[in-house]
């Protein structure tokens, strides 16, 4: 949306107006400075944000200030929710730093208020002060810039005005009970408890989620393993004690084949089409590589959910091998303990399931394929706009726009039709993964890229389900990390942050009450181009060698520090197996070379 710069109407009287001045002198005495963090000493903590970040230059005062930069569609607010007095004045001030930056204040009951100033290229002063209503208890104070301004500074931003007794933290919770157990994830519930304003969810003492509601559902969870869990409430007193400790098992589980090795090397084989890479035959590809995905099944048109399979014809690969010969490929891979699986999709094969008619299609056509073939299982490759979200689809947990609902669905019934031994693989781009830890489809106030995320209800859905995701680290943008910094394409760093958020978990749109729990690492992947000819992010040897060490040793990680160490990463993923020959083996023989 184009959206253009605010009109210049404010003077630099209008700016010196009694109700913008700064706070009296004659404050009274029991007046505090009810902002949390607003210094940002703490990096984020108890703001939300939708582009911030914190940077140690510049800064007004301490060690810290926030950096925020807007977007087109996206105007870098940085908010938090403040517990205010009714019938009481408050004085909201800070400092800032860039181009048309504002900072404001609403839910006060009466008038909203804001103030903001055209340019500051040193930290100045914003200061405006509002009455609550006779009812307002809560008040929601904020930051933000203008829509492609350019990155703003905000530091010292404080909310003087009447304290609010804290009075007692609750009672501790009780009735905390396990309700649905997966291989990956268990359900709690509990009673409420009179006063609290959210709960704290610990797993074997260790917090692990802090929600709204009165039950949770804890993932990341490894299969056949006991846990034990606890409860906590939770309102502006503090924390009560934690409720009894229940347990519960995981399940077996089966979404990882046991044939499957410890590491393994994954690589798209071009099937359906030739390009400068020249055609490879089934045959000829090495036994290093465990996971063969056939590019690519596409839908005769965007919506039918129709996928069909064609080889590659003879006029364009013209050392295509016979059908009967591909086939007997197949077979003779799978004897050495390989899988080989249709990708569905592609930068050209846009899917979109609107409808049950095309998801039931879907599942016939793709059936077909593997029938035909006794393939192993399926990839998902969707790109382009084949996945994207509705205005009003918020909660990645509960989806409701039909071309999610029904990709889901199609997931499920495939896994249920071939059973415990069907591998299934996702390939999405970071933008509909990673990036929503800082945006989710259209997004709260919307203008967003509805895209943005768009896997991640998907992955959810189908953990249980899922040998493998392996997204690409490849043709993106900066994507912030958990650490809240960019990090771009071309060195281990960006596969370091990219894979430590799957292995960690993430708050969707950085909503803490709304966290993507982690995959296992043997379901994690790293995907990367084979060569600079596959694709935009080409890595050389060394930093590929670089990324393995710190993801599954904590060594050599550079200045990025991840939450944890995972020695069962499962292995890598290229585009292509095409290029890598080309490229005469060079990303299977770091593979090799690494993992042995």
């Amino acid at each position: 949306m184009d959206r253009s710069r605010p009109l210049v109407l404010l003077t630099a009287a209008a700016l010196t107006l009694p109700g913008l001045t700064a706070l009296s002198s004659a404050a009274r005495a029991a007046d505090a400075d009810l902002a949390r963090n607003g210094g940002f000493e703490a990096g984020l903590d108890g703001w939300t944000c939708t582009a911030g970040t914190t940077v140690n230059s510049p800064v007004r005062s301490g060690s810290s200030a926030l950096q925020a930069t807007p977007a087109g569609s996206d105007n870098a607010r940085c908010a938090q929710t403040v517990t205010v007095k009714p019938d009481s004045q408050y004085t909201l001030s800070g400092y800032v730093r860039g181009s048309y930056v504002y900072l404001g204040a609403s839910g006060t009951g009466t008038t909203d208020v804001s103030t903001w100033t055209q340019s500051a290229t040193t930290w100045q002063q914003l200061t405006t002060t509002f009455r609550t209503g006779p009812s307002t208890t809560r008040v929601t104070v904020y930051t933000h810039g203008w829509y492609g301004t350019g990155a703003y500074h905000a530091d010292d931003i404080s909310l003087v005005g009447p304290g609010v007794d804290a009075g007692q933290p609750p009672a501790a919770p009780t009735g905390l009970k396990t309700g649905s157990v997966t291989s990956s994830s268990v359900a709690l519930s509990w009673s409420a408890v009179s006063g609290a304003t959210s709960y704290a969810v610990y797993r074997d003492g260790a917090k692990v989620q802090t929600v709204t509601g009165t039950s949770a559902t804890v993932g990341g969870l490894s299969p056949s393993t006991a846990y034990g869990f606890q409860v906590a409430a939770v309102n502006e007193a503090g924390e009560s004690a934690k409720s009894a400790t229940v347990t519960a098992t995981t399940t077996a589980g089966s979404g990882d084949p046991v044939d499957l090795p410890a590491h393994a090397l994954v690589g798209y084989l071009h099937a359906s089409f030739a390009n400068g890479s020249g055609y490879t035959r089934l045959a000829d590809v090495p036994d290093s590589w465990d996971i063969i995905d056939l590019a690519f099944g596409e839908p005769t048109s965007v919506t039918s959910g129709d996928i069909r399979f064609d080889r590659c014809p003879a006029t364009e690969c013209p050392n295509v091998e016979s059908d009967a010969d591909f086939k007997a490929a197949i077979r003779a891979k799978q004897a050495a303990g390989k899988k080989v699986l249709i990708s569905i999709g592609g930068q050209n094969g846009q899917v979109q399931l609107t409808t049950t008619a095309a998801r039931d299609t879907f599942v016939s056509s793709v059936s077909k394929i593997i029938d035909e073939y006794g393939l192993d299982g399926l990839d998902i490759d969707f790109e382009g706009h084949s996945l994207s979200l509705n205005a009003d689809d918020t909660d990645f947990k509960n989806p409701k726009t039909p071309v999610i609902v029904n990709l889901i669905s199609a997931l499920k019934t495939l896994r249920a039709r071939y059973g415990d031994d069907f591998v299934l693989t996702m390939a999405p781009e970071t933008f509909f993964v990673q990036l929503g830890y800082q945006y989710y489809g259209t997004g709260q106030w919307g203008g967003q890229d509805p895209r943005a995320g768009a896997y991640l209800p998907v992955i959810h859905a189908l953990r249980d389900d899922l040998t493998l995701l392996h997204v690409q680290d490849y043709n993106s943008g900066p994507v912030m990390g958990l650490d809240n910094q960019y990090h771009s394409m071309g060195g281990a760093d960006f596969h370091i942050a990219m894979t430590d958020m799957l292995l960690t978990g993430f708050p969707v749109a950085g909503n803490a009450n709304n966290v993507f729990p982690p995959l296992r690492p043997d379901q994690v992947a790293i995907g990367m181009p084979a060569s600079t000819n596959a694709g935009n992010g080409y890595v050389p040897p060394a930093e590929v060698t670089k990324t393995l060490d710190c993801l599954t040793r904590k060594v050599d990680c550079g200045s990025y520090t991840t939450h944890g160490t995972w020695p069962a990463l499962r292995g890598l993923m290229t585009w292509s197996i095409n290029w890598d020959r080309y490229g005469g083996w060079e990303f299977q023989r770091t593979f090799d070379g690494y993992f042995g």
